[in-house]
């Protein structure tokens, strides 16, 4: 078993000090779990302002997922932007107390102009948590189902959990909910998919919709549409394997190799 906080709230805009408080607030009623995951640049939106937001790798916001990872004793999981060798990267940290780990988001929301401003990542990351393989993804990889695409190998499994984290529009949900469950549904996996609440200040607006989806595709979640909720819920390792001896889809289903 695993326990997982995933928290939908509302971001200011480009103000890291500000949201930081926000997450201090919350998580000092949140009651133990082993994984806490936070939306896609949970310090400052969805911004292409690089240039004035974005922190070196160990800037204040790492410090502080570190110093909150010791303290809860638990794993936290988020992207922030992040400034390496000249270049820009939407990042994802994974914080444990004693280690971090990161992905770089692969797929770049041209439509936004991501990639003028961000450098795509080349590679995956599956951790491993409590006997749990996770896989992080964010946002607009989504729509790419390769990325996201579980394997079969020397009978074990690429992964266990899927975790999204996004700043998703309201206008796209319908797609949003449909591909997450699509994604449980073709890859006998758990699905977490943490979304933003809110406006920006480009007048985009979020109506969350987060979900957390099992391996059939089922919903697991009480999230509403724009509405802050700290969702709790613990994932059955038992219940998962039982399903996927009972039905191994996936051992049919062809080996392939992405070139990236």
């Amino acid at each position: 078993m695993i326990k997982i906080a995933s928290i939908q709230t509302n971001i200011i805009w480009e103000n890291p000090k500000a949201n930081l408080l926000e997450y201090d607030k919350l998580f000092q009623s949140l009651e133990p779990v082993n994984l806490i995951v936070l939306p896609e640049m949970f310090t400052t939106g969805f911004s292409m302002k690089t240039e004035n937001i974005a922190e070196n790798n160990s800037g204040n916001t790492l410090f502080w997922l570190q110093e909150h990872s010791k303290t809860l004793d638990t794993c936290i999981l988020g992207s922030l932007p992040i400034r390496e060798s000249n270049k820009f990267f939407n990042r994802l940290y994974v914080v444990k107390p004693n280690e971090i780990l990161y992905y770089d988001k692969r797929y770049l929301f041209s439509m936004a102009q991501e990639d003028k401003y961000y450098s795509k990542g080349k590679k995956e990351l599956v951790f491993e948590l409590k006997g749990w393989k996770i896989k992080t993804l964010i946002c607009y990889d989504l729509r790419f189902p390769l990325w996201s695409k579980n394997k079969y190998k020397n009978n074990e499994f690429n992964y266990d959990i899927l975790v999204y984290v996004a700043n998703w529009p309201a206008v796209r949900s319908n797609a949003w909910k449909s591909l997450l469950k699509a994604r449980a549904i073709e890859n006998m996996s758990y699905v977490v998919g943490v979304n933003r609440i809110g406006q920006d200040a480009n007048e985009i607006k979020y109506n969350g919709n987060s979900r957390v989806y099992d391996f059939k595709g089922e919903r697991m979640d009480d999230f509403m549409e724009n509405m802050p909720r700290v969702q709790i819920n613990n994932l059955d390792k038992n219940e998962l394997d039982s399903f996927r001896n009972k039905f191994p889809v996936l051992k049919d289903a062809d080996d392939f190799n992405l070139l990236i």
